[in-house]
């Protein structure tokens, strides 16, 4: 059993109220996990409007937190009056949300020389020590192009682990998707392009309403469900 995961949203359509919306993802999924007592811990983002995020990347960890929340993986989309919108119409937005198994060392070769790290400050909450001493880890896999960051610890070496650990979970995925021969389809199957037309679930705020396009489903209370009462959907995906 699988017991940490990465899990990475990002604004997709939608502009500014895509990224608010991308928070709110990230939001429910945070309280979602300390409604499970898992443990909960942002990695890295970019913040836009609101409170919201361009993008956002933390790892959960905690008793089957895999097998919960891997069906999660797809384009999610909001139907809602922004509160940026004067006229009170209802936009359409969307994320899309990744959930990566973290794996063992041992599962991805990773070469020294196949990586170029650098290092800032780390900004943002924390302290006046983490602004003031070169925390945050950014590192570039040369061969894949793939970028990870951490800047949630305090210390270099912390975040650097956190971000290998990232980095690792991003290249299984990958030799996964090589063995099957199918990278491309398969990356299109878990994220989509965030186009509002790719969707595994809408959000329907102003008829109180979330379904599921996968499975069919309905739920309603979705001011609820946002604040992490997430069970009753899980089960859904269990049965």
């Amino acid at each position: 059993m699988i017991n940490k995961i990465i899990i990475e949203i990002r604004g997709g359509a939608g502009g500014d109220e895509a990224a608010i919306f991308a928070g709110d993802l990230a939001r429910m999924y945070h309280r979602y996990a300390e409604i499970k007592r898992w443990k909960f811990v942002a990695l890295d983002s970019s913040s836009g409007t609101l409170g919201g995020y361009k993008t956002f990347s933390g790892e959960i960890s905690g008793e089957g937190v895999y097998e919960s929340l891997k069906q999660e993986s797809g384009v999610h989309r909001v139907q809602r009056v922004p509160a940026t919108e004067k006229a009170g119409r209802i936009h359409t937005s969307t994320a899309s949300v990744a959930v990566l198994p973290i794996v063992e060392p041992k599962e991805v070769e990773i070469k020294d020389f196949d990586l170029e790290v650098t290092f800032c400050r780390a900004g943002g909450p924390g302290g006046q020590n983490v602004n003031k001493v070169e925390t945050a880890v950014r590192i570039l896999h040369k061969p894949t192009g793939i970028v990870v960051s951490c800047r949630s610890e305090r210390l270099q070496h912390a975040n650097r682990e956190k971000a290998m650990e990232v980095l690792r979970a991003k290249l299984f995925e990958e030799k996964k998707k090589q063995e099957v021969g199918e990278i491309s389809q398969i990356r299109r199957e878990q994220i989509g392009s965030a186009d509002r037309s790719e969707k595994i679930r809408t959000y329907n705020f102003p008829e109180d309403r979330i379904t599921d396009h996968r499975i069919g489903k309905k739920w309603h209370n979705i001011e609820k469900i946002m604040d992490g009462d997430l069970d009753k959907i899980m089960e859904a995906f269990n049965k």
